[in-house]
């Protein structure tokens, strides 16, 4: 058995009184790739800032690689081994395509050098080398997707939290995307969480579902068993993917 890389138990997360996530319990084991899914705003964001630092559970916890987690500020959560994407991208619009890698490679890198060489890689892996030197601002919405996974990755997380990145693009796009973290998963061992309406590349990457609505898991389990479960057709996917 792999082991749990992270072990979600029983968060729960308020805001003025409306409940966004509660007692979601679960876990991901090291190497694997699985998918949170339920309609839109059923909490599967709050869960992600929880995860990466951005707001602190009312209740639960929340361990990564056996430490707690919950209540530490983001940039101790990127430098203990998560890094994560966010739904709407927002690159540095001043600067090229490089640098807003580097910044995310400077988390680990010794020296400026070091952190340029990385980002280079980084690039060259997402299809994105041969912009390197153009400005942000000027990049398609899918290179900004694809710069998002870069400037994440940059940070060389041992968990990966993916944050919609598929939304909005073509299936070709999607295709493509799928192909890069697949590789990512399966050449260096990446372990991936991802937040997803995108069923094609849902099936096609998650080795596990979780189900969130109205801030409670409702179901998870193997894709193919997640998608015939009666209330989640009836939730979301019925009224979504059909």
């Amino acid at each position: 058995m792999a082991e749990i890389l992270l072990d979600v138990r029983a968060v729960s997360k308020s805001f003025r009184g409306l409940r966004a996530v509660s007692d979601a319990s679960f876990a991901v084991e090291s190497g694997h790739i699985v998918a949170i899914i339920g309609p839109n705003g059923a909490g599967k964001t709050t869960c992600f800032n929880m995860i990466a630092g951005t707001c602190m559970p009312d209740s639960g916890e929340i361990r990564f690689r056996g430490a707690r987690v919950d209540g530490l500020r983001p940039d101790q959560i990127c430098n203990a081994g998560i890094g994560r994407t966010f739904q709407l991208v927002k690159p540095f619009a001043g600067l090229t395509v490089l640098d807003n890698v580097v910044v995310g490679a400077l988390q680990r890198a010794r020296h400026v050098g070091e952190a340029r060489r990385k980002a280079l890689a980084i690039l060259g892996r997402l299809g994105l080398q041969d912009k390197r030197h153009q400005s942000a601002a000027s990049l398609t919405l899918p290179d900004r997707k694809r710069l998002e996974v870069a400037r994440a990755l940059a940070t060389e997380p041992r968990l990966l939290l993916l944050d919609e990145v598929m939304a909005g693009l073509r299936p070709t796009e999607t295709d493509q995307m799928v192909s890069v973290f697949r590789r990512l998963n399966g050449e260096q061992g990446l372990t991936i969480l991802l937040i997803e309406h995108v069923m094609r590349a849902v099936m096609a990457l998650s080795r596990e579902i979780h189900v969130l609505h109205h801030g409670e898991l409702i179901a998870s389990g193997a894709p193919d068993e997640v998608v015939r479960n009666p209330a989640v057709l009836d939730c979301y996917l019925g009224e979504e993917a059909l």
